[in-house]
């Protein structure tokens, strides 16, 4: 059973798109440098996340959540890349953009709210 963890489950479901596509452009379009590029800074978004949830602190959960934003916009990157190189097509790359795009606004939301509750209103 999953848990109740909003951008926890979301980045893990992409993390699984994420790796279908990089077996998908291995093995179907023998793509291999970026493809693991997108790997890793995809599944590297649920792993900072989940290294934050397990923070010592406040500062420590929004430098992890930081990371896995910045991870997300790096993974938006390599996807372009390989829609502009003709790897993927428009349609593949509209539809894992979407939940790319979803990430980033989550991850911008908590990274904003908590930074705001750990500086005082001056």
């Amino acid at each position: 059973m999953r848990e109740d963890n909003l951008i926890k489950n979301k980045s893990e479901d992409f993390a699984v798109r994420i790796i279908n596509l990089y077996k998908y452009l291995v093995k179907e379009k023998t793509e291999y440098v970026l493809s693991k590029q997108m790997l890793r800074s995809g599944t590297s978004i649920g792993a900072n996340i989940n290294e934050a949830l397990c923070g010592i602190s406040k500062k420590d959960f929004l430098s992890k959540m930081y990371i896995a934003f910045k991870e997300c916009h790096e993974t938006k990157y390599w996807i372009k890349l390989l829609f502009r190189t003709e790897y993927i097509s428009e349609k593949e790359k509209d539809s894992i953009l979407t939940d790319c795009d979803e990430l980033l606004r989550i991850l911008s939301s908590i990274t904003k709210s908590t930074a705001d509750n750990l500086i005082p209103n001056s």
